[in-house]
């Protein structure tokens, strides 16, 4: 699933376009994604002006002038693709782009100055739904939810507080949404990696320096991954059509038996499993 550094730079890509632009026409071309879409939904839309785009965790807001929100997740596959007369290159046109496949365009939004954008989903594991302006913190995706990593919120103290008596490993609380909103396993591996701490350490046993380092490498993880553009995993591309490219970077991520990339360290990364999920780690640096 896209995490944080990906949303964001989708969001990020569609600002241009749709910031500020007045829906032309919004067509859904079945009933459902992975869930249905709201009562009328391609009519709400229609006419309507999207205010601004914002993100909170993996969540794209699109907040519109007659009181409600868009709320867009791309679940596993969900991608846009932008076709704009008024760019100064095609959508798409990018070396490692992959094509968008026309039987999984699920929703066309038709902005009043040309823009095209459709939202593809080949496995439609993404949904979209409308809510009433004022009402996101009570909604059931948004309910709880904790800071955003890059936000003010977001730091020693905040974690000292939210670490408090925790046994459960630090990756595990780290990924709870109502903890810490947005992260997701490619990068709290990467962040825990780079913070030098075990991810099976209890998350309430870290010590003030610990999670004092962690704050920061969160940030410079998410920072950099959103700077290269987020990473291709299966199906993920930005609003553009290009391919992100943090992958690249990743310091443990995918590296079970290579050598640990840190200095002089020697030891060997290594996969566990954590809930259903990879986790890779040096047994030797991160303790």
């Amino acid at each position: 699933m896209p995490e944080l550094p990906e949303v964001e730079t989708v969001r990020r890509g569609l600002e241009p376009v749709l910031a500020g632009a007045r829906l032309a026409r919004v067509t859904a071309r079945r009933p459902d994604l992975r869930f249905p879409f709201p009562d009328g939904f391609g009519q709400r839309l229609t006419g309507a002006r999207i205010e601004a785009l914002r993100r909170r965790g993996k969540y794209i807001l699109a907040p519109l002038d007659r009181g409600e929100t868009l709320i867009i997740h791309l679940g596993m596959t969900g991608r846009f693709v932008i076709d704009d007369p008024r760019a100064r290159r095609p959508a798409g046109d990018f070396a490692l782009a992959a094509p968008a496949d026309p039987k999984h365009a699920h929703v066309v939004f038709e902005t009043e100055a040309g823009a095209v954008v459709t939202y593809f989903d080949a496995r439609r594991f993404g949904f979209m739904d409308l809510t009433a302006d004022g009402s996101i913190d009570a909604h059931p995706r948004f309910a709880g939810m904790g800071p955003e990593p890059l936000g003010a919120a977001f730091d020693a103290d905040y974690l000292a507080a939210a670490f408090a008596g925790r046994r459960q490993a630090v990756k595990a609380v780290l990924l709870d949404q109502h903890v810490v909103a947005g992260l997701g396993n490619i990068y709290v591996n990467e962040a825990l990696y780079r913070a030098r701490i075990s991810p099976l350490t209890a998350a309430g046993a870290l010590t003030n320096k610990q999670r004092a380092g962690l704050v920061m490498t969160v940030r410079s993880v998410l920072e950099e991954a959103i700077e290269a553009g987020g990473s291709t995993l299966r199906d993920y591309a930005n609003a553009e059509g290009a391919m992100g490219y943090f992958q690249h970077a990743f310091q443990v991520y995918g590296r079970a038996g290579e050598a640990c990339r840190t200095p002089k360290c020697g030891g060997v990364v290594e996969r566990a499993v954590q809930a259903g999920r990879s986790t890779f780690s040096c047994p030797r640096c991160q303790r």
